[in-house]
């Protein structure tokens, strides 16, 4: 019987499933496999879906399920994927009248569903869409848009929002996916924009793909040219490599030509740049201010107008948001996946891989609230991160793999801290992405810096966001950095960073005396493997104290807690892998 659901469009025999794992053929229909059943849902604000042309501001459920009807290399929802059935049947389902008590109680304006496809649960959201709407909620969600035009139709009928991902242009690109064709796609697209729903657009770059870009910009400027189109710089997740990431600066640059086919273009995963803000086409001047949240995601950050004091009025649905929501620990958006990616790099250095144990911890984190305040301040600070591990290890019969792995970070810890207690204390700046985009007071990099024997002058500023904030020239200047580090999770090369600098007027003595640096993708933060980036801080703060040789201890640890060789691994940004294997 074939699923005429998506455009996959599976032949299921009676008892069997569907590629997605999340329809069966029951005998006499298609139907769910875990209907009504949901995952997760947390209040955000809806600019961290992303969603930035409708209602901005506004505090929004996100919900999701498990699964998706495509398979994207560099998938930054990976876990909800590959582990979809061991996740959904992990017990921690919250129902619908579940989520509509919750938007109740949180004061939320609408549903978005987000993090997987609404598509693999099309049924349960369209039940969840019309009770949302009798409630007065508006209702939304994200999605790659392939599927079927009477899915599109069904949804028309549902949806207020809808933002839809796209892989490009060409039916490559979406062979890549496991899909046959783009066509659908941009079919959803037009019959959504026609039926009156509020549609955004978003692309994924990739390093040289800048073509298809533009061309996803002239298709999408042939439906409407009000559409806004979001470029994610694609950050390399899962089994992606770091040859597939173009720069911050390629993509800013990219926009610039966007804008002359469309002109509503932002650019996301790009901390510090000027590209997520809405400008006045008539007079240029900032109306709607955003910054950089986390994967995938952005924030209101000061001014938000709706029409220009020029007088020109922005393509904007709905009224701003008196309140700005602001989401607590690892909430909002696809910040989400990567806290439970957080406690997977820890479950990795431990030896679990059985996907019922892995499913197991990560709904007990997300029933517990966990991804609010919790995670997010033991990820956070370095004591608290050593007692996460033998919590997490507590959990899994693992005490022995958790005492050896503690161990061994704290070795190096006690011995760095030993060493530099009587130092003195170089001043330290941490950015992520451009220079003046600031990691707030509190990071784990920070701390890293400080026990490296630093003082980390991120700590002067006087505001915070996720993960940090951006800031004037006049503020860095005042800060007067020795030393400048980049994120090793979203970073810049040390001739970018330079490049930023002498382009912002950015002397400081950091850049004066050539002491910046760009961290090895996630050894600062997000998995045990910070030790390595505490060495490599240490190193480059003190080199009267410390002569640690980076590659052989990375050997030693990639060896010890991931079974392979340091320098087979690819590496990319992912947290709980050591990176992929070279062939």
């Amino acid at each position: 019987m074939k699923c005429e659901i998506c455009e996959v469009g599976c032949d299921i025999p009676e008892g069997g499933v569907g590629r997605c794992r999340m329809y069966e053929n029951n005998g006499t229909g298609i139907v769910e496999r875990y209907p009504d059943a949901f995952l997760a849902a947390f209040p955000v604000a809806i600019e961290t879906l992303p969603v930035l042309h409708f209602f901005p501001g506004a505090k929004v459920l996100q919900v999701c399920t498990v699964g998706c009807n495509l398979s994207c290399g560099g998938c930054v929802s990976e876990m909800l994927v590959e582990h979809a059935e061991p996740l959904a049947a992990s017990g921690t389902a919250l129902t619908t009248d579940d989520l509509l008590r919750l938007a109740n109680d949180q004061a939320c304006t609408g549903i978005a569903f987000a993090l997987n496809d609404p598509i693999v649960s099309f049924p349960t959201f369209c039940r969840l869409a019309e009770r949302a709407r009798e409630k007065g909620l508006s209702v939304g969600c994200s999605t790659n848009g392939y599927m079927t035009e009477a899915s599109a139709l069904r949804l028309c009928e549902r949806a207020d929002f809808v933002s839809i991902g796209l892989k490009g242009t060409t039916d490559e690109s979406y062979r890549a996916c496991g899909a046959r064709s783009a066509a659908p796609v941009f079919r959803t697209i037009r019959l959504l924009h026609e039926g009156g729903v509020h549609v955004e657009a978003s692309v994924v770059y990739r390093r040289d793909g800048e073509d298809e870009v533009l061309d996803v910009a002239r298709k999408i400027a042939a439906i409407s040219p009000d559409i806004p189109l979001q470029v994610m710089r694609f950050v390399p997740f899962g089994d992606a490599g770091l040859d597939e990431e173009p720069t911050i600066y390629a993509g800013e640059e990219l926009c610039d030509r966007l804008r002359d086919i469309l002109p509503w273009v932002y650019l996301f995963n790009s901390p510090g740049t000027a590209n997520l803000t809405t400008f006045c086409p008539a007079c240029k001047k900032p109306c709607i201010e955003r910054e950089f949240f986390g994967p995938m995601g952005s924030h209101l950050a000061g001014k938000a107008q709706i029409v220009c004091d020029c007088g020109q009025t922005i393509p904007v649905r709905g009224s701003v948001s008196p309140e700005v929501y602001y989401e607590p620990g690892m909430m909002g958006g696809y910040r989400a996946t990567r806290g439970l990616e957080m406690v997977w790099a820890i479950l990795t250095c431990l030896g679990v891989d059985d996907r019922a144990d892995l499913a197991r911890i990560w709904g007990g984190v997300l029933q517990s609230g966990m991804l609010g305040r919790e995670l997010h301040d033991r990820m956070n600070n370095i004591d608290a991160y050593l007692d996460l591990i033998m919590d997490l290890a507590h959990r899994t019969g693992r005490e022995e793999e958790g005492r050896e792995l503690t161990g061994y970070i704290r070795k190096r810890l006690d011995y760095i801290r030993g060493r530099v207690a009587d130092a003195p204390r170089p001043r330290v700046f941490y950015a992520m992405g451009h220079p003046l985009f600031a990691l707030n007071p509190g990071r784990l990099e920070g701390k890293l810096v400080e026990a490296a024997g630093g003082i980390y002058v991120n700590r002067a500023i006087g505001r915070e966001g996720k993960p940090g904030v951006t800031i004037s020239r006049e503020e860095f200047v005042a800060l007067e950095p020795e030393y400048l580090f980049t994120s090793g999770f979203l970073t810049s090369s040390v001739e970018d960073t330079l490049r930023y600098c002498a382009e912002h007027g950015l002397d400081v003595p950091a850049v004066q005396n050539q002491r910046v640096y760009s961290m090895h993708p996630s050894w600062d933060f997000g998995s045990p493997r910070w030790i390595l980036g505490l060495m490599t801080i240490a190193n480059a703060l003190h080199p009267d104290l410390f002569a640690f040789r980076i590659e052989e201890e990375a050997d030693r640890f990639y060896r010890r807690f991931y079974g392979v060789p340091y320098r087979a691994a690819v590496h990319n940004r992912s947290f709980a892998h050591p990176g992929t294997r070279r062939q």
